[in-house]
């Protein structure tokens, strides 16, 4: 039982730290703006996860294998979020106006946009879908761990959010920050190009 349960904690670690959408949101966000609204897309992104791992405890591999075309549409929808994200940063990167700073009232509005924009880049993410629509569902299947869903469920959700934490923590550094600042446009760039390509690549890929 201890194995088992330590296995998918280790798999769910190496989900976590291989690059994707999550992972370029929270560091392109803790390097460009604020520590505070990058914690907001890491609280953001653990709904995400939290919400994922419910539906694996109920059963997500189960309906996409009697419903294959959901599964689909879900990978759509997420492609055409991670396209409007990765325009989005595009536009950033080409936009000739200087950067300014929030007040507060705007970093509050910001840290609101900030929670959603992670929740809904989890959501989307391809990664999640598969993921939890597979590997981590057919692990619970195993009756090994069949009493073990609860502390599972708050394992994977706080796993998430230490990872992510640490993430902003590094990316928030003054000395990320000031190579941000020094090639601002080129990491936006590099950043929308990954987004809109993924998303493409989902919407296309059949």
């Amino acid at each position: 039982m201890f194995a088992a349960f330590t296995m998918l904690i280790f798999i769910h670690f190496c989900a976590l730290i291989t690059p994707g959408p999550d992972f370029f949101l929270v560091s392109q966000t803790a390097i460009s703006r604020s520590r505070k609204e990058a914690v907001a897309v890491v609280l953001g992104i653990t709904v995400g996860v939290m919400f994922w791992s419910l539906l694996a405890l109920l059963g997500l591999n189960i309906l996409f294998e009697k419903m294959a075309w959901l599964k689909h549409i879900l990978l759509i929808c997420g492609g055409l979020y991670l396209c409007w994200l990765g325009v989005q940063m595009l536009g950033s990167a080409f936009s000739k106006k200087p950067l300014t700073i929030n007040t507060d009232l705007q970093l509050s509005k910001s840290t609101a946009s900030c929670f959603m924009k992670g929740m809904l880049t989890n959501l989307s993410n391809p990664k999640a879908v598969i993921y939890f629509g597979s590997v981590f569902s057919l692990f619970l299947t195993n009756p090994v761990l069949e009493h073990l869903h609860a502390a599972l469920f708050v394992t994977i959700s706080v796993e998430t959010l230490l990872w992510f934490l640490f993430v902003t923590f590094v990316f928030s550094l003054p000395a990320c920050k000031a190579a941000y600042q020094r090639s601002v446009k080129w990491i936006d760039g590099i950043s929308g190009g990954i987004f809109t390509l993924f998303g493409a690549f989902l919407i296309t890929n059949k």
